[in-house]
């Protein structure tokens, strides 16, 4: 499917409101908290200022329907920043700019980061994943975890998350199933945190690529 459409429904944005809000909400946020070691060291990786960098699929599954919607590519996840590549589009977004490029149209938007106006605001994807959740870890024999986020808050996005970690403890799976009963599991591959270098959030253009610059003030 059109990647770039896909990157515009609520399913694609749901890997979004998993990964961020779980990676960065501070650990003591969530309620009824058991001892997490391997959750806590996730998350200290991304307060460290590292990258996590991972192929994915991803696959949005609907529980009345029995619809499915999948897409895959490689995304880099920051503090603060994140990047989204597919076979020919590029997302970038930072504290102050979004990129967006199309190759197909060979066309680059660029906009003001505005948390109120920008689907993908961490601002909005944290409030995925609240203090209304508790949290439970489990290790098995070859050291990988399984950490497990559920909340009985009828307004909570989420009622289940589960994080599946490898023995090195990178995530390799997040399944969440929304009130709706909805599934939403994403797979990494080759997945690892590394530190960002300068450019890592850049983008080159390519030349003669036409730029629609919608900030302020352009």
């Amino acid at each position: 499917m059109n990647w770039m459409k896909y990157l515009k429904s609520w399913a694609f944005k749901s890997v979004f409101i998993v990964l961020l809000s779980l990676f960065l909400i501070p650990v003591q946020a969530f309620t009824a908290q058991s001892d997490t070691p391997n959750f806590d060291a996730l998350k200290s990786e991304f307060e460290n200022n590292n990258v996590f960098v991972s192929d994915f699929s991803h696959q949005y599954e609907d529980a009345f329907t029995g619809e499915t919607e999948s897409a895959e590519g490689k995304i880099w996840i920051a503090k603060e920043r994140y990047k989204v590549e597919g076979s020919s589009q590029l997302m970038v977004v930072d504290e102050d700019i979004s990129r967006v490029y199309d190759g197909n149209k060979n066309r680059v938007i660029i906009s003001d980061y505005v948390e109120e106006e920008d689907d993908f605001a961490p601002s909005r994807m944290l409030q995925g994943v609240d203090d209304s959740y508790s949290v439970e870890e489990s290790v098995g024999e070859n050291g990988a975890a399984t950490v497990t986020l559920s909340s009985d808050d009828p307004f909570s996005i989420f009622k289940t998350v589960t994080i599946q970690l490898n023995e090195s403890g990178d995530p390799v799976e997040i399944r969440a199933i929304d009130q709706a009963d909805n599934s939403i599991t994403t797979r990494f591959d080759n997945g690892g945190f590394t530190q960002p270098s300068a450019d890592l959030f850049e983008m080159d253009v390519p030349e003669g690529a036409e730029r629609v610059d919608l900030r302020h003030g352009s």
